[in-house]
């Protein structure tokens, strides 16, 4: 069974014990037993009030990459867990702005979801004390999974793998801006002005750093590494790896623990695609590897520099999808201004070992550690994306690939910017291009189901729409602020 298919199955499907649907599909997105999840509820808000926490925040993320939240004290943790907290369907066609747009399936005041919290990926907020974060997954009044859900889209797709005996490790490069507190409307004032990579930089803000290094460690998150980025006030992090549904969650969280300790040192952060026009912007590049038995499909094989046929199928059909990938990975019209050559941004569809230029980057690292570390990553996303999306697309983008034994055609090695015009082509310049990349793809649209795929379609075409005729300044002007 093809991915497409049994992620549009799956995603029209509203009771996951409706006759002919997937069992493990269904699954990957059906809720627990309720006494069970009230069961574990209880035990949770024990901890919780253990640890002196008084409320939860639950959060889901909209197609326009914006996380929304609902929160409840901890004595309402249980009912949360099993009834849901009610949350309006319309949020799936909100605007970076707030504005609102409809779709052919969904919009509108009339409806209404349920939406329950994670209690694996609950934990306490070591920067706003007093609170604990879970995501949420939305389902309906009746129990089924929502289909508009972007989370339990990445569930889909992830569950797809492992129903071929696949798995994946992902990890997601959060890089941001951080800039004194200050009037909106007024362009960023920084508090180092040290040079790129510089330890200037890290100096000047060591405190604030090892407090955003001390917050995610008290979440259990495991900091592979922090560093000044190339933007003034510029910082990027990263963590280790885990499941695709697990890193799109991790995202979430590192971004708000760094905004909640930003807070606390009086500073304001940005993760918006660009900050300044013409800057080198904030990307969200998304690593991941295919694992099969325990074995890192990245190594050892035959393939170019050592991909076994299983993940160079996968990484071609990534490398193919990614002009309509660009849709969920690139959100934002603001990304297009981060999405230019000789930035480090991907803006040519290709794919190299090494090469911080090509959309698709391979990575072996180090002799010694390959069978472990190889892995790929894709530079074209930034952080206006919703990562479920994200990492949902790849997946089913690398599985209908690899379903029909694709193969990559020759790496490019330097800049592509500096080939012959036409050698190597590049991804799309604007929204326009993107969406009509994204219409084209059956993959995208069959993996996403109706519903969600006409959501993403309508945000996007209404986002280009407002922006049209603004130029860079205004363009981020008007997201600076709102990722």
């Amino acid at each position: 069974m093809s991915l497409g298919t049994a992620g549009a199955r799956a995603a029209r499907t509203a009771d996951p014990a409706e006759p002919g649907g997937d069992a493990a599909l269904a699954a990957a997105v059906a809720l627990p037993p309720r006494a069970e999840r009230a069961e574990r509820a209880e035990a949770a808000a024990d901890r919780l009030r253990t640890a002196a926490v008084d409320a939860v925040a639950v959060t889901w993320v909209d197609n326009a990459g914006i996380t929304r939240v609902k929160a409840v004290p901890v004595g309402g943790l249980v009912h949360a867990a099993e009834w849901g907290i009610g949350t309006a369907p319309c949020f799936d066609v909100f605007l970076a702005d707030d504005a609102s747009t409809t779709s052919p399936i969904i919009g509108g005041p009339t409806g209404d979801l349920r939406l329950y919290p994670d209690l694996d990926r609950l934990v306490p907020l070591a920067a706003q004390p007093g609170w604990a974060w879970a995501p949420g997954d939305r389902h309906t009044q009746a129990g089924g999974p929502h289909p508009g859900c972007q989370r339990l889209f990445a569930r889909r797709t992830e569950a797809a793998a492992a129903a071929r005996g696949l798995s994946l490790k992902a990890g997601i490069e959060v890089e941001w801006v951080v800039a004194l507190d200050g009037p909106l409307q007024e362009a960023p004032r920084y508090p180092t002005h040290g040079p790129a990579y510089g330890m200037h930089r890290l100096t000047d803000l060591s405190d604030y750093l090892r407090d955003v290094l001390r917050a995610l460690d008290h979440q259990g998150l495991d900091v592979l590494q922090i560093h000044p980025e190339y933007s003034p006030g510029q910082f990027e992090v990263s963590v280790a790896p885990e499941g695709p549904v697990g890193a799109a969650d991790t995202s979430v969280l590192v971004r708000h623990t760094i905004r909640a300790v930003s807070a606390r040192h009086g500073l304001r952060v940005s993760f918006a695609p660009v900050v300044e026009p013409g800057a080198v912007g904030n990307g969200g590049h998304l690593h991941l590897s295919l694992w099969r038995d325990g074995r890192n499909l990245g190594h050892g094989g035959p393939g170019p520099h050592g991909l076994t046929a299983e993940a160079e199928g996968f990484l071609a059909g990534v490398l193919d999808a990614l002009p309509a990938l660009l849709v969920l990975g690139c959100s934002s019209p603001a990304g297009y201004l981060r999405l230019v050559p000789q930035h480090w941004a991907g803006a040519y569809q290709c794919w190299g070992l090494e090469n911080r230029e090509a959309a698709l980057r391979l990575v072996t690292g180090s002799t010694g550690e390959r069978a472990a570390a190889a892995n790929a990553e894709v530079k074209c996303f930034d952080a206006s994306a919703n990562p479920y999306l994200a990492v949902g697309g790849v997946i089913a983008a690398g599985l209908a690939g690899l379903e029909r034994r694709g193969t990559l055609p020759p790496e490019f090695t330097g800049d592509p910017a500096a080939a012959e015009p036409g050698t190597v082509p590049r991804l799309p310049q604007g929204p326009a291009e993107a969406i009509a990349a994204y219409e084209r793809s059956a993959v995208l649209r069959e993996a996403l189901g109706e519903p969600l795929y006409q959501a993403v379609l309508a945000v996007r075409r209404a986002e280009a729409e407002q922006y049209a005729s603004a130029g860079p300044e205004q363009l981020v002007a008007a997201t600076r602020w709102r990722y």
